[in-house]
């Protein structure tokens, strides 16, 4: 997206339709020191909703994606997200939303909040784009909040994409930040999950002054390394003091995952939102493989699968992003 469309602009207003679709793209939430303040969006694989007008008022989900996924409307994310907007626009109408899953179940690659930021805006487009991107992103949180918790680190940057900071929910106050071209991103999925509520849940209920101080440097760091282009700053700054000494206990192999990528020349890296995935950046490609092939080793040697990918920060979230079934 471009950074100079705030949250508040409103969209080219359209008229509407039978069918809409929209995808958004995978998140690294709490990038690093950035917990629930800082998202990044990583090209490649989404998640796709098509929203269809049905002869019912409501939402309907005919199709949530997985068989694990509730498709009670209520309790997923995307027929949340859908209601949000129908609720928000004034639209008595009825919806069918269908989802396909590009993203894992309890990945820590934002996969909720991916279906509820494409079905908030496919819902939007099949009502002809009456919200703005403000009312978009608020009806993608409360459906994050309702699984997993009230924060839209995710959600800002799949709906906007690129590196997104969050500065407060109450009021809506979130910021586009500069995204080096040569940075990659190397994601390692180890076979395993880890529900959000679980990972939260594991979060320390006070923390040290200390701490407190250095997280903060680490995340002022990581805004002016972005803005500078310095990738050597921002591997420095990958120092989670916070969430990562936390959640590390409950991700086996990560922690010789990371020693693993650190010895590959990763400039450094953390667990992606909730985990189980890990993430870890680099300046080059080559790099960026050496990095990926060590920590599928790291995992492998411990009798672990793990499925790793290089990418880059996505320039497009669901909003750039095309929506129709054939762009899949």
């Amino acid at each position: 997206m471009r950074r100079d469309r705030p949250p508040n602009a409103r969209l080219t207003v359209g008229s509407p339709r039978t069918t809409a679709g929209a995808a958004a793209p995978a998140c690294i939430g709490n990038f690093g020191p950035g917990l629930d303040v800082l998202g990044v969006a990583v090209a490649g694989a989404v998640d796709r909703v098509i929203a269809t007008r049905s002869g019912s008022s409501g939402v309907v989900i005919s199709d949530p994606g997985h068989p694990d996924l509730p498709a009670d409307p209520g309790r997923n994310t995307a027929g949340i997200a859908a209601r949000e907007v129908l609720k928000r626009a004034g639209a008595d109408v009825g919806v069918s939303i269908a989802v396909t899953k590009g993203l894992p179940l309890s990945g820590g690659q934002g996969g909720s909040a991916a279906s509820a930021v494409a079905a908030a805006v496919a819902t939007n487009r099949l009502l002809g784009d009456p919200l703005c991107v403000a009312a978009l992103m608020e009806s993608a949180v409360e459906a994050e909040t309702v699984v997993s918790g009230r924060h839209a680190d995710n959600v800002a940057p799949q709906l906007l994409g690129g590196v997104v900071l969050v500065r407060s929910l109450d009021p809506l106050d979130v910021m586009q930040l500069a995204s080096p071209a040569g940075l990659r991103i190397v994601l390692a999925h180890p076979d395993q999950r880890l529900r959000t509520a679980d990972a939260r849940a594991a979060l320390p209920k006070f923390v040290a002054r200390s701490t407190v101080v250095r997280q903060l440097g680490n995340v002022a760091a990581i805004v002016a390394a972005l803005e500078s282009d310095d990738l050597a700053m921002l591997g420095r700054a990958m120092d989670d003091q916070i969430a990562e000494p936390a959640r590390a206990p409950l991700l086996r192999g990560f922690d010789e995952a990371k020693a693993a990528a650190l010895a590959s020349g990763a400039l450094g890296g953390s667990i992606s939102g909730a985990g189980p995935t890990s993430f870890w950046l680099a300046g080059d490609d080559v790099t960026a493989r050496r990095v990926s092939d060590a920590v599928r080793a790291s995992y492998a040697a411990l009798g672990i699968d793990c499925n790793t990918r290089v990418s880059h920060i996505a320039q497009a979230g669901a909003l750039d992003l095309p929506g129709d079934v054939q762009s899949a």
